[in-house]
């Protein structure tokens, strides 16, 4: 159900020096995606990740056209954007994966935010209720 509520933002976050893979798996779930198949590749190649490489049999095992897939993934077409993304990352607070940034966007300014609340690691569902709850009444004039 769409509310409107909440706003869901995924910002990649390679961590390249833990992970000599990380980021050209990031660019792998990028190129998934042309083919509505990013969440797909994401699971895959968390999944195995002792062995990434090559991508192109992940792309035929979730159902990819391989070739366009490794189109893609030689145009390195998504670099940029993931290098963004990872600088965002670090200013919002980011040092690890995974975290998570709840903010309400300023209803004067939309571009902005404002009451961050920063979850470090995996959380359960109860702390991201809680957290979203209070980032909600905060919001209520």
């Amino acid at each position: 159900m769409r509310t409107g509520k909440v706003k869901f933002v995924t910002l990649d976050l390679p961590l390249e020096r833990i992970h000599p893979h990380a980021f050209r798996s990031a660019e792998a779930t990028h190129c998934a995606d042309e083919q509505g198949k990013f969440w797909e590749m994401n699971e895959r190649l968390f999944q195995n990740q002792r062995a990434l490489e090559p991508f192109a049999p992940h792309a035929e095992a979730i159902g990819l056209d391989v070739t366009a897939f490794e189109v893609c993934m030689s145009s390195n077409k998504y670099a940029e954007s993931i290098r963004k993304d990872m600088a965002e990352a670090q200013k919002a607070g980011a040092t690890g994966t995974p975290s998570f940034v709840l903010a309400r966007t300023d209803p004067g300014d939309p571009s902005t935010v404002k009451g961050i609340t920063f979850l470090r690691g995996a959380r359960s569902f109860e702390d991201f209720k809680i957290a979203i709850d209070r980032a909600l009444s905060a919001a209520k004039p």
